[in-house]
C-alpha cells in the first residue's frame, strides 16, 4: 500500500504500484515538496529512498495538477524500477490512452517523443504509438457535431471464463429477447434527433449473431432508420459457432459493411479451455461462409491466455494472417473483477507474453499490416496494451472515434454508455444505462429523455 501527504494522489500512484508485482505488499510513504517552481517528490520503503525533482512550467491550476500527478508517479516508477530491477515496456504511463498523450503534445506544438522517453516508454512503443498516429490520418478527426451509435446486443451462447461484461447464456435470458428489442426500437427512435454528423455504427455485444435471424434483421431495420448516410456499419458477429447464411444475408441486405469474427485462439485445446463451445475450424468455415458476401472482416485474438504457449499463439498469429481479414486485432490478456479465469489463472512469465506481442507486430508488419488504434486497461499481462491492425484503407472508423473520444457516442441497450464530447472546453459528459436488462427495460423512458437533454445541449 501506499500513503501520500497528498490523499488524492494514492490512487493514481497505486496504479503504478500495480505495475510490479509483489509492489502490492510494500509499505511506501510519499512526501512531495511543490515549492521553488520544482516538484521534489521523495518515496520510502524500508530503508530504501528515492528523491526526484522537476521542474514545473504550468498556466494554469489544471495543469498544474496534471504535471504534479505525471512527475509523482514518474518519479514513483523509477523507485520501483530501480527496487525490482526491472523496467516495464510504457514506463510510468498508466493511461487507456497513450495516443491521446500523444496528440496532446503535438497541439502544443512539441514532440511527443521526448515526454515519452522521458516517462520511460521503450523505444519499440514509441514507435509504434507514431506509427498509430499515421494509420489514423484521414480518419482522425476533431470536429463538433460528428456522432457514432453504438447500439448494444448482451446475449452470448456462453459465457468465456476471461469476460467481465454483463452477459448471460441465451438460454437463460432469451425470454427478455423480444421485449429488449422493442426497448432498442424505442431507444433510436426516441434519440434520433439526437444524432449529429453520422461517422459510423457499431453493434456489438456480446454476441450479435446469437440471435435469431429475424430478431438480427428487426435491429438492423431500426439502425437503418437512422442511418441516412450510408456511413460504415460493422456487426460484431462474434463466434463462429452462431454463424448461419441467413444471417449474413440478412446483414448483407441491410447495407452491413464490416462484421467481426472473433476467434481469440486458433488453438482447440485454448477455446475448451476458455468455455468456448467451437474449434478453429468453425472459425475457418465462419471465413468461409462470409467470403462472398463481401464485407469487410475484422479477427481477435488475445495473447496471454491461461495454458497458452507462446507457440500456439505464434500459430494462431500465422492462422489468422493466413485467412487475410481486413483488421487484425491483437489483444493482451485483461482480467477484471466478475471474470470467472481470475480467480482460476496463473500469469505467463512476462518474458512469454513478450516474445509473443513482439511475434504479432513482426509478422502483422511484414504481412502488410498497420496498427491504426491502440488502447490500454488496468490488469493486462506484462503491462502491455491492445493493437488494431489493418490493411491500407481498411481502417474501422468506430475505432478511431471510440479510443480517441473525438466524437460524440449515442449508445443504446443495457450496459451502453453515451458520451457526449465538448471538444472546445475538453471534457466529456456521459450516460451510462443500467447493466442487467430487467433495470434497463424498466428505465428505457428515462433513458431516452436524459439522452435527449444530454445531446440538445
Amino acid at each position: 500500500m501506499i500513503t501520500s501527504v497528498c490523499k488524492w494522489l494514492e490512487p493514481e500512484l497505486m496504479d503504478v504500484v500495480r505495475l510490479f508485482e509483489g509492489a502490492e505488499t510494500l509499505e511506501i510513504a510519499h512526501e512531495v515538496n511543490p515549492e521553488g517552481g520544482c516538484f521534489e517528490n521523495k518515496f520510502q520503503a524500508g530503508d530504501r529512498t528515492f528523491c526526484r525533482t522537476d521542474p514545473v512550467n504550468a498556466h494554469s491550476d489544471l495543469e498544474y495538477k496534471s504535471l504534479m500527478k505525471r512527475y509523482a508517479k514518474l518519479s514513483l516508477y523509477r523507485f520501483l524500477s530501480d527496487y525490482y530491477h526491472k523496467t516495464l515496456p510504457w514506463g510510468s504511463l498508466t493511461g487507456i490512452r497513450p495516443t491521446r498523450l500523444a496528440y496532446a503534445e503535438q497541439d502544443a506544438g512539441r514532440d511527443f517523443r521526448a515526454l515519452f522517453e522521458e516517462m520511460g516508454v521503450s523505444k519499440e512503443n514509441i514507435g509504434l504509438v507514431a506509427r498509430v498516429l499515421k494509420g489514423q490520418e484521414g480518419i482522425y478527426e476533431r470536429r463538433e457535431g460528428n456522432c457514432d451509435l453504438f447500439v448494444s446486443l448482451p446475449f452470448c451462447p456462453t459465457k468465456c471464463t476471461y469476460c467481465s461484461f454483463i452477459t448471460a447464456p441465451i438460454e437463460r435470458t432469451r425470454g427478455f429477447v423480444p421485449a429488449y428489442l422493442e426497448a432498442i426500437e424505442r431507444e433510436l427512435e426516441g434519440t434520433m434527433s439526437a444524432i449529429g454528423r453520422l461517422r459510423s455504427v457499431y453493434i456489438g455485444g456480446g454476441t450479435p449473431f446469437v440471435l435469431e435471424a429475424e430478431d438480427l434483421a428487426r435491429v438492423l431495420g431500426a439502425v437503418d432508420r437512422v442511418r441516412g448516410n450510408g456511413c460504415e456499419l460493422t456487426v460484431e458477429a462474434g463466434r463462429p459457432d452462431v454463424f448461419t447464411e441467413a444471417k449474413l444475408e440478412v446483414c448483407k441486405r441491410y447495407g452491413v459493411t464490416r462484421i467481426c469474427i472473433n476467434a481469440q485462439s486458433f488453438s482447440d485445446r485454448t477455446l475448451a479451455a476458455i468455455g468456448r463451445k467451437h474449434s478453429a475450424e468453425d472459425v475457418y468455415r465462419a471465413f468461409s461462409m462470409a467470403k462472398p458476401y463481401g464485407f469487410d472482416v475484422n479477427c481477435d485474438l488475445i495473447a496471454g491466455l491461461t495454458g497458452e504457449s507462446v507457440e500456439e499463439f505464434k500459430r494462431s498469429i500465422d492462422a489468422a494472417l493466413s485467412l487475410s481479414p481486413e483488421n487484425i486485432t491483437v489483444h493482451t490478456l485483461c482480467l477484471k473483477k466478475g471474470a470467472k479465469l481470475k480467480e482460476e489463472t496463473q500469469t505467463l512469465s512476462e518474458g512469454g507474453m513478450s516474445e509473443m506481442i513482439a511475434y504479432s507486430r513482426e509478422k502483422l508488419t511484414a504481412a502488410g499490416y498497420e496498427p491504426y488504434y491502440l488502447y490500454r486497461q488496468k490488469y493486462m499481462a506484462g503491462a502491455h496494451e491492445n493493437v488494431g491492425w489493418t490493411k491500407p484503407g481498411k481502417a474501422c472508423v468506430y475505432n478511431v472515434d471510440v479510443m480517441e473520444e473525438t466524437a460524440d457516442n449515442l449508445a443504446v441497450g443495457s450496459n451502453a454508455i453515451s458520451k457526449r464530447v465538448i471538444l472546445k472546453e475538453g471534457r466529456i459528459e456521459r450516460i451510462g444505462s443500467s447493466k442487467d436488462i430487467p433495470t434497463y427495460l424498466a428505465k428505457v423512458g428515462a433513458l431516452i429523455e436524459e439522452k435527449k437533454r444530454l445531446f440538445s445541449v
